[in-house]
Protein backbone atom coordinates (compact mmCIF):
# COMPACT_ATOMS: atom_id res chain seq x y z
CA UNK A 1 0.00 0.00 0.00
CA UNK A 2 1.10 3.25 -0.59
CA UNK A 3 2.37 5.96 1.74
CA UNK A 4 -0.07 8.23 1.40
CA UNK A 5 -3.22 5.72 1.49
CA UNK A 6 -1.47 4.76 4.91
CA UNK A 7 -1.58 8.20 6.22
CA UNK A 8 -5.01 8.53 5.42
CA UNK A 9 -6.19 5.71 7.53
CA UNK A 10 -3.88 5.81 10.22
CA UNK A 11 -5.02 9.63 10.29
CA UNK A 12 -8.88 8.49 11.13
CA UNK A 13 -7.29 5.97 13.77
CA UNK A 14 -6.13 8.32 15.49
CA UNK A 15 -6.45 11.85 17.86
CA UNK A 16 -4.75 14.82 16.53
CA UNK A 17 -1.90 14.84 18.74
CA UNK A 18 -0.89 11.20 18.30
CA UNK A 19 -1.48 11.08 14.39
CA UNK A 20 0.94 14.35 14.94
CA UNK A 21 3.29 12.37 16.91
CA UNK A 22 3.18 9.28 14.16
CA UNK A 23 3.76 11.94 11.44
CA UNK A 24 7.43 13.24 13.47
CA UNK A 25 8.47 9.89 14.07
CA UNK A 26 7.82 9.09 10.40
CA UNK A 27 9.80 12.04 9.69
CA UNK A 28 12.53 11.10 12.09
CA UNK A 29 12.36 7.84 10.70
CA UNK A 30 13.04 8.87 7.18
CA UNK A 31 16.34 10.92 7.79
CA UNK A 32 17.93 7.84 10.12
CA UNK A 33 17.35 5.99 7.35
CA UNK A 34 19.04 7.77 5.03
CA UNK A 35 22.10 8.53 7.36
CA UNK A 36 22.00 4.94 7.49
CA UNK A 37 21.25 3.64 4.27
CA UNK A 38 17.73 1.58 4.88
CA UNK A 39 15.36 2.07 2.21
CA UNK A 40 13.98 5.44 3.10
CA UNK A 41 10.09 4.49 2.03
CA UNK A 42 9.96 1.51 4.07
CA UNK A 43 11.18 3.37 7.14
CA UNK A 44 8.36 6.51 6.67
CA UNK A 45 6.06 3.26 6.52
CA UNK A 46 6.63 1.84 10.05
CA UNK A 47 7.22 5.14 11.58
CA UNK A 48 3.97 6.67 10.34
CA UNK A 49 1.81 3.14 11.70
CA UNK A 50 3.96 2.16 14.56
CA UNK A 51 1.15 3.56 16.82
CA UNK A 52 -2.26 2.27 14.72
CA UNK A 53 -3.28 0.44 17.50
CA UNK A 54 -1.99 3.26 20.21
CA UNK A 55 -5.42 4.15 21.27
CA UNK A 56 -7.48 1.30 20.99
CA UNK A 57 -8.77 0.41 24.90
CA UNK A 58 -7.08 -2.35 26.82
CA UNK A 59 -10.30 -4.08 26.68
CA UNK A 60 -9.93 -4.21 23.29
CA UNK A 61 -6.61 -5.01 23.07
CA UNK A 62 -7.50 -7.74 24.92
CA UNK A 63 -9.75 -9.20 23.00
CA UNK A 64 -7.78 -8.33 19.91
CA UNK A 65 -4.88 -10.43 20.69
CA UNK A 66 -7.30 -13.61 21.56
CA UNK A 67 -9.56 -13.22 18.56
CA UNK A 68 -6.39 -13.30 16.22
CA UNK A 69 -4.36 -15.55 18.11
CA UNK A 70 -1.40 -13.11 19.38
CA UNK A 71 0.55 -14.70 22.08
CA UNK A 72 1.37 -12.77 24.77
CA UNK A 73 2.68 -13.44 28.36
CA UNK A 74 1.84 -12.11 31.85
CA UNK A 75 3.46 -8.69 31.62
CA UNK A 76 1.32 -7.83 28.84
CA UNK A 77 -1.72 -8.93 30.07
CA UNK A 78 -1.18 -7.13 33.50
CA UNK A 79 -0.53 -3.95 31.49
CA UNK A 80 -2.83 -4.08 28.46
CA UNK A 81 -0.97 -0.83 26.70
CA UNK A 82 2.55 -2.91 26.19
CA UNK A 83 0.01 -4.71 23.13
CA UNK A 84 -0.14 -2.02 21.43
CA UNK A 85 2.71 -3.00 19.31
CA UNK A 86 2.04 -6.51 18.69
CA UNK A 87 -1.22 -5.50 17.77
CA UNK A 88 0.08 -2.64 15.45
CA UNK A 89 2.32 -5.13 13.97
CA UNK A 90 -0.58 -7.40 13.08
CA UNK A 91 -2.68 -4.63 11.35
CA UNK A 92 -0.08 -3.47 9.75
CA UNK A 93 0.46 -6.54 8.24
CA UNK A 94 -2.74 -7.54 7.63
CA UNK A 95 -4.06 -4.29 6.15
CA UNK A 96 -1.08 -2.34 4.63
CA UNK A 97 0.74 -5.13 3.37
CA UNK A 98 3.50 -4.82 5.71
CA UNK A 99 6.49 -7.45 5.35
CA UNK A 100 7.25 -9.52 8.81
CA UNK A 101 10.72 -7.01 8.89
CA UNK A 102 8.28 -4.12 9.00
CA UNK A 103 6.05 -5.77 11.42
CA UNK A 104 9.02 -6.42 13.41
CA UNK A 105 10.14 -3.08 13.68
CA UNK A 106 6.74 -2.38 14.87
CA UNK A 107 6.69 -5.42 17.30
CA UNK A 108 9.97 -4.07 18.27
CA UNK A 109 9.48 -0.19 19.37
CA UNK A 110 8.06 -0.54 22.63
CA UNK A 111 10.44 -3.02 24.23
CA UNK A 112 13.33 -3.11 22.05
CA UNK A 113 13.93 -7.13 21.69
CA UNK A 114 16.98 -9.45 20.85
CA UNK A 115 19.26 -9.04 17.45
CA UNK A 116 17.31 -5.74 16.43
CA UNK A 117 17.43 -5.34 12.73
CA UNK A 118 18.68 -2.25 11.44
CA UNK A 119 14.43 -0.95 10.55
CA UNK A 120 13.88 -1.86 14.32
CA UNK A 121 16.51 0.23 15.80
CA UNK A 122 15.95 3.13 13.41
CA UNK A 123 11.84 2.98 14.62
CA UNK A 124 13.22 2.49 18.46
CA UNK A 125 15.10 5.58 18.23
CA UNK A 126 12.70 8.01 15.84
CA UNK A 127 9.64 6.95 18.27
CA UNK A 128 12.42 8.36 21.36
CA UNK A 129 13.90 11.22 19.41
CA UNK A 130 11.02 12.67 17.15
CA UNK A 131 11.05 16.74 17.48
CA UNK A 132 7.42 16.95 19.15
CA UNK A 133 8.93 14.65 22.73
CA UNK A 134 11.41 17.46 23.60
CA UNK A 135 13.41 15.14 26.24
CA UNK A 136 15.65 17.05 28.11
CA UNK A 137 18.89 14.90 26.80
CA UNK A 138 18.07 14.78 23.21
CA UNK A 139 21.23 16.60 21.86
CA UNK A 140 23.18 13.77 24.27
CA UNK A 141 20.68 10.67 22.68
CA UNK A 142 21.47 13.04 19.11
CA UNK A 143 25.65 12.71 20.29
CA UNK A 144 25.43 8.95 20.82
CA UNK A 145 23.48 8.49 17.58
CA UNK A 146 26.53 9.98 16.04
CA UNK A 147 28.78 7.18 17.49
CA UNK A 148 26.85 4.53 16.75
CA UNK A 149 22.91 3.27 16.78
CA UNK A 150 23.80 0.66 19.77
CA UNK A 151 24.91 3.11 22.07
CA UNK A 152 22.07 5.23 21.30
CA UNK A 153 19.70 2.08 21.89
CA UNK A 154 21.18 0.84 24.52
CA UNK A 155 20.76 4.49 25.77
CA UNK A 156 16.86 4.29 25.25
CA UNK A 157 16.60 1.25 26.96
CA UNK A 158 18.70 1.96 29.81
CA UNK A 159 16.30 4.85 30.23
CA UNK A 160 12.93 2.93 30.28
CA UNK A 161 14.15 0.43 32.63
CA UNK A 162 15.60 2.93 35.34
CA UNK A 163 11.85 4.69 34.77
CA UNK A 164 10.13 1.17 35.59
CA UNK A 165 12.44 0.60 38.64
CA UNK A 166 11.48 4.29 39.75
CA UNK A 167 7.64 3.91 39.62
CA UNK A 168 8.55 0.42 40.68
CA UNK A 169 6.47 -1.11 38.10
CA UNK A 170 7.20 -4.45 36.16
CA UNK A 171 9.97 -4.61 33.57
CA UNK A 172 9.11 -6.43 30.60
CA UNK A 173 11.99 -8.97 29.92
CA UNK A 174 12.42 -8.23 26.22
CA UNK A 175 14.07 -4.97 27.09
CA UNK A 176 16.40 -7.53 29.59
CA UNK A 177 17.13 -9.36 26.64
CA UNK A 178 17.64 -6.76 24.38
CA UNK A 179 19.82 -5.17 26.76
CA UNK A 180 22.02 -7.67 27.30
CA UNK A 181 22.36 -8.85 23.50
CA UNK A 182 23.21 -5.26 22.69
CA UNK A 183 25.96 -5.41 25.78
CA UNK A 184 28.09 -8.83 24.31
CA UNK A 185 27.22 -7.94 20.58
CA UNK A 186 26.44 -4.28 19.63
CA UNK A 187 29.28 -1.92 18.95
CA UNK A 188 29.58 -0.22 21.73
Amino acid sequence: MELEKIKEIVKTRLSEKRFHHSECVMNRCIELAKKFNVNVEIAAKVGIAHDIAKEITNEEKLKYVEENNIEIDEIERENPTLLHSKIGADIAIKEFGFTEEMGQAIRAHTTGITNMSLLDKILFIADRTSIERGFPDIEYLNSLLEESLDKAVLYIIDKKIMLQIEKKAAMHPDSIIARNYLLKNGKL
